[in-house]
């Protein structure tokens, strides 16, 4: 009786070890892949920090072949069709001559006098058999100019000696743009180009009309901006109509900090929502609209009554527009795995697989830049669409451990399959939303 009580107790006691020995291997299992998880973010860290900051990268051969190659043991088909697409792509010129091509010309010619023409070995006239040509680029810095506006006022004498009121005529003249104010539309304009394109501040503003000989504070200027809104709410609107003419955009939203925003505190975040044109628009239009946060509404509201296809990036928000079809952003989805290979290095890993699939996705479009729509959407039928399909079932079938870097690439791809794919829809639809990133200005 005493054995089989002493047995129990053991039987008991093994139980509950083994039970919290699993609970500690399951511990154990977890704080490794967080180490393996922070020792990530370290190298990633270390990576961002010290190395270069392009994603580029060019597959070798083996990389190519692991695309382009038949399988061996695969028999020839005997009744496949095959489709042959050929398309022609338009020479480059050189680059120095194209960026030169659009700006103002100025010829300044040399020649040598008549009488300094003579042959010095016959003495006979000698003719031009050609001109040298160098170029250069010329700058003229801005400068500011004292504009007085004379207005000439005219009365009648006649009038003002025998009635008591006088007619009084003033010669016609421009209005200006603020009323009492020194600024003139040019002005105005230099600043907000210099304020919001070229990101300079007004305090550095100030230094440099200092610097040109002039006083302008920076509470001017920033007064003028203010006042000067009202004017361009017009051209805001109307840009708007021209912009939702198109049905293919892009849009893309940045985070930025408001100082003294009313009901909010100077540290908390504002959207800057970005809505542009796609590659396809001869009249491209780019337009920024102001939020103080990025919830839902306000890409449903901008968006409203519209219908097309909108290129974004990952952001929930638009999945759930109505009439709009969302087209995910390829560029992201290769960014993690680059972000993951360059964490390893390791040839073989998942992450530079997914990275060679994502090269070739991205050398397909390269070769389509030129192509029409129509013939774009055929070639990316025949030769893209495939690929990507076997990315995501290769995504599908691969093992990657939990928390690591491969493993949120590989579960963003396949979360975003059924937008990333809608790129195949159409042939005037593009790769990624770098068009629309590249247009955030801020």
């Amino acid at each position: 009786m005493e054995n089989s009580t002493v047995a129990a107790d053991l039987q008991n006691q093994i139980t509950l070890l083994s039970k919290r020995n699993a609970e500690l291997e399951g511990a154990v299992a977890e704080l490794t892949a967080l180490v393996d998880h922070f020792k990530e973010l370290f190298r990633l860290s270390q990576h961002n920090r010290f190395s270069a900051s392009s994603e580029k990268s060019l597959p070798n051969a083996e990389q190519l072949s692991f695309f382009g190659t038949a399988e061996p043991d695969k028999a020839p088909v005997a009744d496949e069709q095959t489709e042959t697409i050929s398309y022609s792509r338009r020479k480059r010129i050189g680059k120095r001559e194209e960026d030169l091509s659009r700006l103002p010309l100025e010829v300044i010619e040399y020649d040598i006098p008549a009488a300094e023409l003579a042959c010095p070995q016959c003495g006979e006239t000698m003719r031009e058999i050609g001109v040298e040509i160098r170029d250069e680029i010329k700058i003229i810095p801005p400068k500011v100019v004292h504009v007085e506006h004379r207005r000439k006022v005219y009365k009648c004498v006649q009038c003002s000696k025998n009635f008591d009121k006088t007619p009084i005529i003033k010669a016609d003249a421009p209005e200006p743009l603020i009323k009492g104010s020194a600024a003139s539309a040019s002005v105005i304009a230099y600043i907000m180009t210099q304020k919001y394109l070229m990101h300079l501040p007004l305090y550095r503003l100030e230094q440099d009309f200092k610097r040109q000989g002039v006083f302008i504070n920076r509470q001017n200027m920033a007064n003028w901006i203010i006042q000067v809104c009202c004017f361009m709410q017009l051209m805001y609107d109307k840009l708007r109509v021209k912009l939702l003419e198109h049905t293919v955009l892009h849009s893309d939203d940045t985070r930025v900090q408001v100082l003294l925003e009313p009901g909010k505190e100077p540290q908390t975040k504002s959207n800057m929502w970005l809505y542009r044109t796609g590659g396809d628009s001869k009249t491209p239009v780019a337009f920024y609209e102001y939020q103080p946060n990025r919830k839902d509404e306000h890409p449903e509201n901008f968006l409203t009554g519209w219908t097309g296809f909108c290129h974004t990036d990952g952001y929930a928000g638009y999945h759930g527009l109505k009439n709009v079809t969302v087209v995910g952003c390829w560029a992201h989805v290769r960014r993690k795995f680059n972000d993951a290979y360059t964490i390893t290095k390791a040839p073989d890993s998942p992450a530079k697989i997914g990275l060679d699939y994502c090269n070739r996705l991205f050398a397909f479009e390269r070769e389509f830049a030129d192509l029409s729509p129509d013939t774009r959407f055929k070639a990316r039928e025949k030769l893209s669409k495939p690929v990507a399909e076997e990315f995501f079932a290769w995504a599908q079938s691969v093992y990657a451990p939990p928390k690591l870097a491969v493993s949120r690439a590989i579960t963003y791809l396949l979360n975003q399959r059924e937008w990333l794919m809608n790129v195949y829809l159409d042939g005037r639809l593009e790769i990624s939303n770098n068009r629309g990133e590249r247009s955030n200005l801020l």
